[in-house]
């Protein structure tokens, strides 16, 4: 393995310097720490997690409450229709962002007349 080097316009003391009360190690014990209690739903108050959470979709029953084929739903996206039907035989799963646009077309069937007229 080749050696690492570290370039700076400051010297090796006023680097030393910089970083003379910092405990790297000690930070991310902490860090590690502080993740494994998040992801056991123990996390402290004041500890900032994030989580995406992604409505469950149903592309197929959302394609056919709208009488569409699979090609013009995919049209509709802005996809291919093997895409649309990889989703629906579980081959693969939309992306976040076609999720929470399927949802919301689910959740609002105008949405999908105003999709197709854009």
């Amino acid at each position: 393995m080749a050696e690492l080097t570290f370039k700076s316009s400051l010297s090796i003391d006023e680097v030393e310097e910089n970083f003379k009360d910092m405990d790297f190690f000690g930070e991310i014990i902490d860090s590690l720490t502080e993740a494994l209690a998040a992801s056991k739903g123990q996390a402290a108050a004041d500890t900032f997690t994030r989580k995406r959470s992604l409505p469950v979709v149903d592309v197929c029953g959302t394609r056919k409450s709208l009488n569409m084929t699979q090609k013009g739903f995919a049209d509709m996206l802005g996809v291919s229709r093997r895409t649309v039907e990889a989703w629906e035989s579980g081959r693969t799963s939309p992306t976040p962002t076609a999720k929470k646009l399927i949802y919301l077309i689910s959740q609002d069937k105008n949405l999908a007349q105003k999709l197709m007229e854009a």
